[in-house]
């Protein structure tokens, strides 16, 4: 007898378990992607690096650590533009002209968010404005 329920214990036991789980999965809803929703997402990655690439410009960098703006502070601050804040500053980048005019208006752009961001409170980049 005891033989038998040593047996019969453990197959109930498990027979039990798997009769509560369900047999069916259910599937999570997803919706598609269409292009145009796939290609605005490349085209803002693709910004966000042109934007990347014209701060890591050395007289870029300069003329920001000379407004005190930290090159680190700035790297974090165009990782949190939200996708619009990136197409606004590509579409003035794109409408600007070639050469000096264009790095002397990227930092103006680029300190005006940092200006406005610090006098929402969002950060603390510039101590004059607390």
């Amino acid at each position: 007898m005891q033989r038998s329920c040593r047996i019969i214990n453990p197959v109930l036991i498990l027979s039990l378990v798997m009769g509560s789980m369900p047999l069916t999965v259910q599937a999570q809803p997803v919706a598609l992607v269409s292009t145009q929703q796939l290609l605005a997402t490349e085209q803002v990655n693709a910004d966000r690096e042109r934007i990347r690439e014209l701060l890591a410009r050395t007289e870029v960098r300069d003329q920001l650590v000379g407004l005190g703006v930290e090159p680190a502070e700035v790297e974090a601050r165009v990782a949190a533009l939200s996708d619009s804040e990136v197409r606004q500053m590509a579409e003035r980048l794109d409408s600007m002209p070639a050469g000096a005019n264009a790095v002397v208006g990227a930092l103006l752009t680029v300190f005006i968010i940092l200006l406005v961001t610090d006098l929402l409170g969002l950060t603390k980049v510039f101590p004059f404005t607390r």
